[in-house]
């Protein structure tokens, strides 16, 4: 660990403290009287577009997936779903544009979401009583590095907030500080407490010392200090997972013992209240993963470009996305097996849950008619004004209005998000 000076550590703490200064301006507000927003957020992300007439809802007003349709395993889950469909990506097209601008909308430095990801906007909004404001979680992301094809996250303009690929380090990270029983970490964790000690203490006399103005900045780096604070400390009890085995972080057929691991994880830090939102990236766009354990033997990727006359690969491309929609159930089911932290039903009942995708037709590269799925219990809908178990055709409507309306079922207030000029206001009939 290099050598942390006190005057570095106040230095790294004055970029949290402007996030202290804006959060004010974005925290949460209800949507309408007697709605309250959805306190948890879980954006899960797949890639290589898809092929939509093996994707839709034969029906719009009710779900109902045909026999070996993509979304068919999940058909018991259908009063859980809201299928968002002909939502388009404005003047965006291929992979890169479309893994740059799927969660940010196109924004820049100077737009209102200053070129955030939607999932870092809001963490922004309302992390600040969290350990960690968001986790990113990744399964096999990596081996291309980090660029605008293998990152959906963005925590400012250029910015990746990249994913963690590691099932064991996303485990010490969230639940080190109550793990214990290593006397090399626990000395690490000892020396960090110390830093944090020192450093609480000169704050506190200097805050002593002056005017009210200049002392709630100081405060922010106080609350700052409390927040790395509770990184240190982890969490205990609350039903914490056992720690993941080890596993060949880069091999193929790992990729689904890596995402079961950290689905694990997304729901125990979730339950836990470790965070309050949480992105979980499959693989990224031009994914050269194999589904060796359903039988394929050609990429992702490659499945996703088959000619519509050929059956037998469009058949294996649909059955690689069946078996994501069945990790998409599992979670779903994970979510409403545990009790609401704040003691009055389940987990999912709380928790928005988005499936996103960068492109529409994977064949064609082109970024119209992105599908994407919100899901939550019939519960959680109905306080939030949503209505599931429907397709909500939304024709043609810019991808930046739906981020409008993830932020505010998150409740946080904004009317535009990413670029301004492709899309003002919510989603139109999504909420309602």
């Amino acid at each position: 660990m290099p050598h942390l000076t006190r005057r570095h550590f106040i230095q790294g703490l004055q970029g949290l403290g402007a996030l202290a200064v804006a959060a004010p301006y974005l925290q949460a507000r209800a949507q309408a009287e007697g709605e309250r927003p959805f306190k948890r957020l879980i954006l899960w992300f797949t890639p290589n577009g898809t092929i939509h007439n093996q994707w839709r809802s034969t029906t719009t007003d009710t779900l109902t997936f045909g026999q070996g349709a993509m979304l068919e395993p999940l058909s018991a889950q259908r009063d859980r779903l809201l299928l968002c469909d002909q939502i388009d990506f404005h003047r965006v097209s291929n992979h890169s544009g479309g893994m740059a601008n799927m969660l940010t909308g196109g924004g820049r430095a100077g737009n209102t979401s200053g070129g955030r990801s939607v999932d870092q906007f809001i963490a922004q909004a309302i992390g600040g009583q969290t350990p960690f404001a968001s986790l990113e979680l990744g399964v096999h992301t990596s081996a291309w590095g980090g660029n605008t094809q293998t990152r959906m996250c963005y925590r400012e303009a250029g910015e990746f907030a990249p994913p963690d690929d590691d099932p064991q380090s996303v485990y010490r990270r969230i639940f080190g500080g109550a793990a214990g029983g290593d006397p090399v970490a626990d000395r690490l964790l000892a020396r960090r407490r110390s830093i944090l000690d020192i450093n609480r203490g000169e704050l506190s006399r200097l805050r002593r010392r002056m005017s009210a103005e200049r002392g709630q900045i100081l405060d922010q780096h106080l609350e700052a200090l409390r927040t790395v604070e509770r990184r240190l400390e982890g969490v205990g009890g609350c039903g914490q997972p056992d720690a993941p085995a080890g596993l060949a972080l880069r091999d193929n057929d790992s990729f689904p013992l890596v995402g079961a691991a950290q689905m694990d994880l997304a729901v125990a830090a979730l339950a836990c209240g470790v965070t309050s939102v949480v992105s979980l990236q499959w693989s990224h766009t031009v994914s050269p993963i194999v589904f060796t354990w359903i039988g394929q033997r050609s990429a992702h990727h490659s499945l996703s470009h088959y000619s519509p006359n050929d059956a037998s690969g469009v058949a294996d491309y649909v059955a690689c996305e069946r078996w994501y929609a069945e990790q998409f159930g599992g979670l779903l089911d994970a979510l409403a097996a545990r009790p609401s932290p704040e003691g009055a039903g389940t987990l999912l009942d709380d928790t928005l849950v988005v499936w996103v995708r960068e492109l529409g037709d994977g064949r064609l590269h082109s970024c119209e008619s992105v599908p994407f799925i919100l899901a939550t219990s019939p519960e959680g809908a109905a306080r939030r004004g949503l209505r599931t178990n429907r397709m909500l055709q939304a024709n043609g409507a810019p991808h930046q209005q739906l981020l409008v309306s993830l932020c505010q079922l998150m409740g946080v207030d904004t009317q535009v998000f990413g670029d301004p000029s492709a899309g003002v206001g919510p989603l139109p009939g999504l909420v309602g």
